[in-house]
């Protein structure tokens, strides 16, 4: 039993438990899709069964990762099939465990408005904001905003981050940004919104079809 119930695993050369960070980052993007995805019907169909069964699948997930084992996790499950030809990334377990903590408060709350009192309203849209931020931040740049609170609610200081940010450290040339980098992006920033400024109304016309064949089937 001891075996099945635990959280991280035992690795040499690590004397704490420790997750697989590229198996956590794949899972976070399987998330993030299936949450993106389901938001999208609620957006433009009104449509809420979707975003019900990925609330009740992502709090089931949640609840294996943290109670059980985040080794039967089946999104983490699905992430070691997809990545499993990768050299591993190990990062602690501790601090995980306590951002997971946030996602199943957070998921147990979206779990009790849309599925057990069936409402919806601000509180759910600004939850459902800041998982998709978290399971953004985590699959695109591997940053756990989560565990960035961990040091604020335990003493011990968390080891084994993702790119060993835990670490202080001086930057390597590669990774300093240059003043003409940060005016390239300026200018780019601006150019956005010259664009939406100018473009609206033309990037607002409806595409021509070029197979000559409108929506009802007949050629024009």
């Amino acid at each position: 039993m001891n075996r099945i119930i635990k959280f991280g695993e035992n690795v040499k050369g690590y004397d704490i438990p420790v997750l697989n960070e590229r198996e956590v980052r794949a899972a976070a993007g399987i998330l993030f899709l299936a949450t993106f995805i389901s938001l999208m019907y609620i957006l433009f169909n009104e449509n809420f069964v979707p975003i019900k069964y990925v609330l009740t699948f992502f709090l089931i997930d949640f609840l294996i990762r943290v109670i059980i084992n985040p080794k039967y996790s089946p999104t983490l499950i699905m992430a070691r099939l997809i990545v499993g030809n990768q050299t591993p990334e190990y990062v602690g377990a501790a601090q995980k465990k306590f951002a997971w903590i946030i996602g199943v408060v957070l998921a147990s709350t979206m779990f009790y408005y849309f599925i057990i009192a069936n409402t919806y309203g601000p509180v759910t849209g600004i939850i459902c904001l800041i998982c998709l931020i978290f399971l953004f931040f985590e699959s695109a740049f591997g940053i756990c905003l989560g565990c960035m609170f961990y040091p604020l609610f335990f003493k011990d200081k968390a080891e084994y981050c993702p790119g060993e940010t835990c670490v202080i450290k001086q930057k390597q040339d590669i990774q300093k940004t240059t003043g003409s980098q940060f005016f390239v992006l300026l200018a780019f920033v601006s150019l956005v919104f010259l664009t939406v400024f100018l473009m609206n109304d033309r990037f607002r016309e409806k595409p021509r079809d070029l197979t000559g064949i409108n929506n009802t089937g007949q050629i024009k």
